[in-house]
């Protein structure tokens, strides 16, 4: 990137703070911000940093990343790790601590997450344990990425019990979201991201999905649209987290669609010619609402037109839409017991009483689950 067109794109971006004391940091949105990243480390005052990303995104970004690191004074390394959700592992978590300790990163130094959610996950979840607790860097290559896993310091990976069931709270102290990187993000990678958009206006914010029902086709082609999309996203999920950041009350709202979608991921085994996290967030919503609806508690209009919506846009909305099947209805069930939103045994919801009004419904009986669940898929076999 030249020099004038990084300064264009600094003077673009959009700041969504998220102020949290001590542990407060900024999220850069904006197109071409990875051209400043140099500069805006190196602002963080570390002397190393240690570079994880995939074989996607590496080839593409990390040489020349690490370039501009080492310009601005930083000792470097790069670790580059298989993609896919299977690489949040036990495994991967070993070899990512081992690899940061052999760069010799100190507790002032960096840990900079560069790619998707997995790796922010994974390199986050490293961050948080080696040497306790050093400092890490969000650069999302990802539009589910940019408005969702990179924001709010959940880390972790997989358990062959279920999704993200270890891991840590561990802020990152910035956030760049360079919009631009997704230009080249295959369609179905930016569908996937898409449904965590709508979700924050499914959540508490009907006016925002109703924006998202008229500007969907800008958010990507990569108008300016996009860059509002994510800002509106983050600064969606910055004030929940700033309200409840270690998720004990209503940050649990963030969940909406994922109790069903994660038990999905499980079910496929987090294999992602089946189904990536974002298809199962959106069929995960569509199921939340028909839910709410099924209980009496939201009216099937609005169910209705969330399925038309997210089904305009490409996304899967039913269960038929799983390739290879969606398991029994014990799978399903068994597969939620080990969500982390159980207390006692019993399931907890996020339903909703209508687009924007959706609330934690702690609770539910496992009898009125298995209800809805056939239901669902004697519809889809019918």
């Amino acid at each position: 990137m030249s020099s004038a067109s990084a300064q264009a794109s600094t003077a673009s971006a959009l700041t969504v703070p998220v102020p949290l004391g001590e542990r407060a940091y900024d999220i850069l949105v904006g197109r071409g911000l990875i051209g400043t990243v140099g500069s805006r480390i190196a602002a963080l005052g570390a002397r190393a940093a240690a570079i994880v990303t995939d074989e996607h995104v590496g080839p593409l970004y990390a040489q020349a990343f690490s370039d501009a690191l080492q310009t601005h004074g930083l000792r470097t390394s790069v670790i580059t790790l298989a993609p896919g959700e299977a690489t949040k592992s036990y495994a991967s978590l070993e070899r990512v601590c081992d690899a940061v300790l052999e760069a010799k990163i100190e507790r002032g130094d960096l840990v900079i997450a560069l790619g998707g959610g997995v790796i922010g996950d994974l390199a986050g979840f490293a961050a948080a344990v080696v040497r306790r607790g050093v400092r890490f860097v969000q650069v999302p290559t990802t539009l589910l990425a940019q408005v969702d896993s990179s924001v709010g310091g959940k880390t972790g990976i997989n358990s062959r019990h279920g999704k993200n069931l270890v891991g840590a709270f561990h802020q990152p102290s910035l956030v760049l979201a360079d919009t631009a990187l997704l230009d080249t993000l295959p369609l179905r990678e930016m569908r996937a991201g898409y449904a965590e958009v709508v979700k924050y206006g499914l959540i508490d914010d009907a006016r925002f999905f109703a924006w998202c029902e008229r500007n969907w086709r800008g958010i990507f082609e990569g108008g300016m649209e996009r860059d509002e999309a994510v800002a509106q996203s983050c600064r969606a999920k910055a004030a929940v987290v700033v309200r409840d950041e270690h998720e004990t009350g209503d940050r649990a709202l963030l969940n909406l669609g994922h109790t069903f979608g994660h038990a999905l991921e499980k079910i496929t085994a987090y294999d992602s010619a089946r189904l990536v996290h974002g298809e199962g967030v959106a069929i995960g919503l569509n199921l939340a609402f028909r839910f709410s609806a099924a209980l009496g508690l939201c009216p099937i209009s609005d169910a209705e037109r969330i399925e038309a919506h997210l089904t305009s846009v490409g996304l899967p909305t039913r269960l038929s839409h799983v390739p290879g099947g969606c398991g029994t209805v014990d799978e399903l069930l068994d597969a939620m017991a080990q969500d982390k939103k159980v207390k006692g045994g019993s399931l907890t919801f996020i339903l909703a009483k209508g687009i924007g009004q959706s609330f934690i419904a702690p609770g539910i009986e496992a009898g009125k689950v298995r209800t809805f669940l056939m239901s669902e898929i004697n519809a889809s076999s019918s």
